[in-house]
């Protein structure tokens, strides 16, 4: 090796050059094979290696070695067995330049640090994307810890540089980040923050990709896309991105839809104001109309037979409607309303269904509907609500109820 690598210098000295010309000469035509070696080398490994293991991943059912090659790993692999083989020859080129052995050395190294910190983040960034092609970890937050290892390489890595340009050992290097660590954590301190968070999350399930929260600090309401070490992503309803720190999904509060998602329905919760001065007992003649309903006939039917059958035996003066037991016409209305939605096809029956009548204000009296839609897609619930409450209004008139409508201005 030692004479391929002195052949010019004998060459240059045989036709009459001096000894310091001919080791300069013989330094610069080495290193021009040298270059040309490693792109040799470089260019066999591409060409054969890594051509072989691209057929041989489109061949593969499995899908991690396709994330191999889209990550370029085995490309910075190709970079270091170049870089190894000059810096095994390097003592040989640099026979008469010790010195520039030395730092010419220290470069090679860390390049050789920075192509493998390189090539570890390839294989990193191939498990979290294969890793986010399984469907059990989708909802995962792999970025985070795809962040940390990163985080945890570089800082080896440039602790490894370090070393290398002092002569120092690592372990001297380490003692003194120890002795840093103070600093360390400020300096870290949103990432450290964002580390504990993600753990945080994934362990208690907090959020999940895919996940529709709702943080009205922060103007997020909408589909969680992302979880990193330092942020999470929503896309709002309106395709607007709102980026929220990790670590506030665990200090401060916010809403997660996925119970109701997870749920046999979406809840409706929505009250209908009636105007007090309408409400009224139904007379026998009010009844009979209502009977014509066919979703409180039998209702009506059984009431009053049992109404009767009250006022007959406590002998009541039904000369006034006041007296005795008698039928309302909104809590008649009531009865409709959920018979209305037991019978609906877009409804839970499983689940609660309910009209309530709450406390008096001075709007007037609210009837709150209280049902689950089987339908959760948003566009869809809206256009169930909206047929909805689009019948009980067109059918409060026929109960002779009125609605409360809030009046501007003075009649003249």
């Amino acid at each position: 090796m030692k004479g391929i690598l002195r052949y010019f210098y004998h060459l240059f000295i045989a036709n009459g050059m001096s000894e310091d010309i001919a080791e300069l000469l013989n330094l610069g035509a080495v290193l021009i094979g040298a270059f040309i070696l490693m792109l040799i080398v470089h260019q066999l490994i591409k060409r054969i290696f890594i051509r072989l293991f691209r057929k041989y991943a489109k061949r593969s059912k499995n899908s991690f070695d396709d994330h191999l090659v889209q990550n370029k790993t085995f490309d910075h692999l190709a970079y270091i067995i170049p870089i190894l083989i000059v810096k095994w020859i390097l003592p040989a080129i640099f026979i008469a330049f010790p010195k520039f052995q030395h730092w010419i050395s220290i470069v090679l190294s860390i390049s050789i640090i920075i192509f493998i910190i390189w090539t570890i983040r390839s294989v990193l960034r191939t498990c979290r994307d294969f890793l986010k092609s399984l469907s059990s970890f989708q909802d995962k937050p792999i970025d985070s810890y795809v962040q940390v290892f990163m985080i945890i390489v570089w800082i080896f890595g440039i602790t490894l540089v370090f070393s290398t340009i002092t002569g120092q050992s690592v372990l001297t290097f380490l003692t003194a980040l120890g002795a840093m660590s103070a600093v360390i954590l400020l300096i870290f301190k949103d990432t450290i923050l964002g580390f504990v968070a993600s753990i945080q999350v994934a362990v208690n399930d907090t959020v999940r990709i895919g996940d529709w929260i709702t943080m009205a600090k922060y103007g997020a309401d909408g589909d969680v896309v992302e979880i990193n070490l330092s942020s999470v992503k929503v896309q709002n309803f309106d395709k607007t991105i709102t980026t929220i720190p990790t670590y506030y999904l665990t200090s401060e509060s916010f809403r997660n839809w996925r119970g109701m998602l997870d749920s046999g329905g979406r809840r409706i919760k929505r009250s209908l104001i009636i105007r007090a001065s309408s409400i009224q007992f139904l007379s026998p003649s009010d009844i009979a109309e209502l009977e014509k309903i066919s979703l409180i006939k039998t209702y009506l039917q059984k009431a009053k037979e049992t109404i009767h059958s009250y006022n007959d035996i406590h002998t009541i003066d039904k000369s006034t409607l006041v007296n005795g037991r008698n039928l309302t016409n909104i809590g008649v209305f009531r009865t409709y309303v959920e018979s209305y939605l037991q019978q609906h096809s877009y409804i839970n029956k499983d689940m609660m269904i309910m009209c309530r009548q709450l406390a008096p204000t001075t709007q007037g009296t609210s009837l709150e509907i209280y049902a689950f839609s089987t339908d959760k897609e948003w566009k869809n619930y809206e256009t169930i609500v909206g047929d909805i409450f689009d019948h009980l209004l067109a059918t409060i008139p026929h109960f002779q109820l009125e609605l409360f409508e809030q009046e501007f201005g003075s009649k003249s």
